[in-house]
Order: structure tokens, then C-alpha cells, then sequence
């Protein structure tokens, strides 16, 4: 599960700051004092130089496991566009690029944030044209695009449990899991509002239109409660986070969306 796997993380950091930095006796509290950060930002920093390990992210310096995009976004773009026309399905596919855009900085992955936009913005690419084949026609169209394995994986890996068995594994592959469906109920609901926004959206509501398995049926509630459970999260922890993230670029998406839909 990735909510074990995220806090054995933690432990493994607070074990390293602790064994190789304050029982080095590297730790004195004229630096904690002279910097005005806490012994395990210190830590960290100095893991860092001694060994080239992040252990903010647990990742090793030089890019090692850093994700970045197969396309360029001008590409992706025409990808998505070959096989989708409806605007709806345009519209949800840059929206769930930018939520997955703001859950990369939001969870500090900022310089991965092209590679998390991308897997939102291509994660749906063969549903309109191939809907009894998701996330296994795409496969096919992305591989013959010139995208990379790893990041096929994580465009489809969101169908599991529902058209596919590939199971999410990363961290981003969950979080696009668990917010994919929510962004199109949260979309809905909005449209119900007389701002038609999200902007003035409060939790309260959002949580109402939830439960009510009548609205906006086809945004399967089992799915977004099994996401955030692999997220370790509470379900008003992923509710109120991608909110945020659609309230923070509605009007991005609706001017993206006004481009793309136009040509």
C-alpha cells in the first residue's frame, strides 16, 4: 500500500538525520540558531552533500527516477486531439492535466510537473473512439506516438479495477486515480451553482452532491473512496485538495479550452 510505503520513507529519513547527522555531532545549535530551521532541514541538506540522496523525495541527484515527459505538450495536445473531438471530453482532459499539475507542486514533485500534466492530459486519450478498449487501445496509439513505457503505465493504470489490471504504483499514478473521476463530479456540481464555478465551492456542498449516488452517477464514488484509501488520505482530504486544484485553474482551463475547442 503507498500509504505504508510513503511513512516508511519518513522513517527511513528521520533514521538517516538522526544516526549519520546529530550522532555525527554535525548537529550544534548555533546552526539551528544561526539559520533559523530545524535540526532535520539541516539534516537533510547535509545528507544531501555528503551523499547525493534527497531525502525529501528519496531520490538521487542527477535525475536518477525523475520522471519526465515523452512529448512536448504541443504534441500531446495533437495526440489528443486526433482521437477525441467532443469538447466535453476535451475539456475534462485539461482538466485533469491541471489538477495533476497542482497536485505535483502541491506535493512537492514541482519539477516533475510536466511529466504529472501530461499522464492527466493523455489518460483518457482513446475512450471517445475506443471506449470498450480503454487503457488498452491506448497503449497501442501512445506507444506509436513515441511515448515511453513507464509513462503509458501511468496513463493507464488509472482504469484498474474497472478495464485493466495494471495497479497503480506511484505516487502520481494514485493521485490521478483517485482525482479523475472526482474532477468530473466536482465539474458537475459546479454547473449546478448559478456561478456555474468552482470557485465558490465549499467543502459542505461538494460533500452533499457526494453522497447523492443519484447526481452525476457515472462518477463512481467506490473509486474515489478506494483512492484516497491507497492514498492514506481521508476522503475530505482528497475532496477539499482537488477542489482546490480546479478552483486554482478553472479560468487556465477555460481559456484552454476556449483555444482548443476553437481550432
Amino acid at each position: 500500500m503507498l500509504y505504508y510505503i510513503v511513512h516508511t520513507k519518513k522513517i527511513i529519513r528521520f533514521l538517516v538525520c538522526t544516526l549519520f547527522y546529530i550522532g555525527s555531532g554535525e548537529c550544534r545549535d548555533t546552526d539551528v540558531l544561526a539559520s533559523g530551521r530545524d535540526t532535520e532541514e539541516l539534516a537533510t541538506d547535509w545528507a544531501f552533500k555528503i551523499t547525493g540522496i534527497d531525502l525529501e523525495t528519496m531520490r538521487i541527484e542527477g535525475g536518477m527516477g525523475m520522471h519526465t515527459p515523452s512529448l512536448t505538450r504541443e504534441n500531446a495536445l495533437a495526440l489528443l486531439k486526433t482521437y477525441n473531438k467532443e469538447p466535453f471530453h476535451i475539456q475534462h482532459a485539461l482538466t485533469v492535466e491541471a489538477v495533476m499539475r497542482w497536485y505535483a507542486n502541491e506535493l512537492g514533485f514541482g519539477e516533475e510537473a510536466d511529466y504529472w500534466a501530461q499522464v492527466g492530459l493523455l489518460h483518457d486519450v482513446d475512450f471517445e473512439m475506443y471506449p470498450e478498449e480503454h487503457c488498452v487501445k491506448a497503449q497501442e496509439l501512445l506507444k506509436e506516438a513515441g511515448v515511453a513505457d513507464d509513462e503509458i503505465y501511468s496513463i493507464c493504470c488509472h482504469g484498474y479495477g474497472i478495464c485493466i489490471d495494471w495497479e497503480p504504483k506511484e505516487l502520481m499514478e494514485n493521485v490521478l486515480y483517485a482525482a479523475d473521476e472526482l474532477t468530473g463530479l466536482i465539474g458537475a456540481a459546479a454547473l449546478m451553482r448559478p456561478s456555474k464555478s468552482t470557485k465558490d465551492m465549499e467543502l459542505k456542498s461538494l460533500k452533499k452532491k457526494f453522497k447523492d449516488k443519484k447526481f452525476a452517477a457515472g462518477c463512481s464514488r467506490d473509486v474515489i473512496k478506494n483512492g484516497a484509501e491507497r492514498l492514506g488520505w481521508e476522503l475530505d482530504e482528497l475532496l477539499t485538495k482537488t477542489l482546490m486544484a480546479m478552483q486554482a485553474y478553472e479560468d487556465e482551463i477555460a481559456k484552454e479550452y476556449e483555444v482548443q475547442v476553437g481550432n
